[in-house]
């Protein structure tokens, strides 16, 4: 049985460019999407963070923005696919995908569907009210409604739609935060600064998740750089997913005193994706994107944001976003030999 350190943040707070503190911690599906696929597949996992300190689910990671159905989410592709000629031009930001009620848009459909329209009607209606709402920043109830694009719906019926996502989209969540409290290692973790380096060299894998408290306390970490060391030598596999990547810098140096993992090829959460989240418009303090490239690395990002990105160099598996949880779970489980 293969055997994974899952090793988590355990920060809570990060300060901002101005000084200022902010909510951190870890970002729960990154966390639960991995660790579910890993245990399903018989991996031994053990929990640890750098300090021994129960890890802790950043708030903005658990907002039903991210974590919409997958019927839900998968219609909303097909009808985000419409919105320019080439699928390559398409440009998505996080506000557009999750702030505008595009999500709802099956929904919407289905409630014309069964207000007597017919579902090509309905769901071309939708996909021009969907555009409209991308190009112009609006909300998409608000553009079926005032532009007439809703056919025979009413405002509370477009509106009930809406609702609806956003419940079964907080019901997600909620199951999610309980999945994440139900799992002892996340409760009471494993101490990496406590591990001897005998007890490092017994796993065949070590995963870091993200969420932007890898920055804080995994960055510079003298544990982590023993851990990356040992691992490393023995070709074991390093994973990592969005900003999970910031424990990499702690890798330390190679006999010929490069860094460790110079002129590998890998990804994290980019700059422009930080750029939309909260925190980066708020100020981060450092971006990890291009901490990452001055370090050494070669980057390899996603034609656009927000897509499923996964980098496999060698013994190093990186994942660039939330949406990349469940392929780079596929890629530590197939070097593992255990998919």
């Amino acid at each position: 049985m293969p055997r994974l350190l899952y090793l988590v943040t355990s920060a809570r707070e990060m300060r901002l460019a101005d000084g200022t503190p902010h909510e951190t911690g870890f970002f729960a599906e990154e966390a639960a999407v991995p660790y579910r696929r890993f245990v399903a597949a018989g991996v031994d996992v053990v929990v640890a963070t750098p300090d021994g300190r129960a890890p802790h689910a950043d708030s903005y990671g658990l907002q039903p923005i991210f974590h919409m159905p997958d019927e839900d989410e998968d219609f909303l592709g097909s009808i985000t696919r419409t919105f320019a000629p080439d699928v390559d031009d398409i440009r998505l930001t996080l506000r557009q995908l999750t702030g505008l009620g595009l999500g709802a848009s099956r929904r919407i459909v289905l409630a014309m569907r069964d207000a007597g329209t017919p579902v090509e009607e309905a769901r071309s209606l939708v996909a021009r009210a969907a555009r409209t709402a991308w190009r112009e920043d609006r909300q998409l109830a608000d553009v079926l409604t005032d532009d007439g694009l809703g056919s025979s719906l009413t405002r509370a019926e477009v509106d009930a739609a809406v609702a609806a996502h956003h419940a079964a989209s907080q019901a997600i969540s909620d199951s999610l935060a309980a999945e994440l409290a139900a799992i002892p290692g996340f409760q009471a973790p494993v101490d990496l600064s406590t591990m001897s380096d005998a007890e490092m060299g017994t796993f065949d894998a070590v995963f870091v998740p993200g969420g932007h408290g890898p920055m804080i306390d995994l960055a510079d970490n003298p544990d982590v750089t023993r851990l990356l060391q040992i691992l490393h030598r023995r070709n074991a596999t390093v994973a990592s997913l969005c900003h999970g990547p910031a424990a990499l810098l702690a890798a330390g140096g190679r006999d010929d005193g490069q860094w460790l993992f110079e002129g590998y090829r890998l990804t994290c959460f980019t700059d422009e994706e930080e750029d939309q989240t909260v925190a980066g418009q708020l100020g981060m303090p450092w971006y990890l994107d291009t901490a990452l490239k001055n370090a050494g690395a070669v980057f390899d990002d996603a034609p656009s944001a927000w897509v499923s990105h996964v980098v496999v160099d060698r013994n190093l598996i990186t994942g660039q976003n939330p949406g990349s949880s469940d392929a780079v779970a596929d890629a530590v489980l197939k070097s593992l030999a255990a998919l």
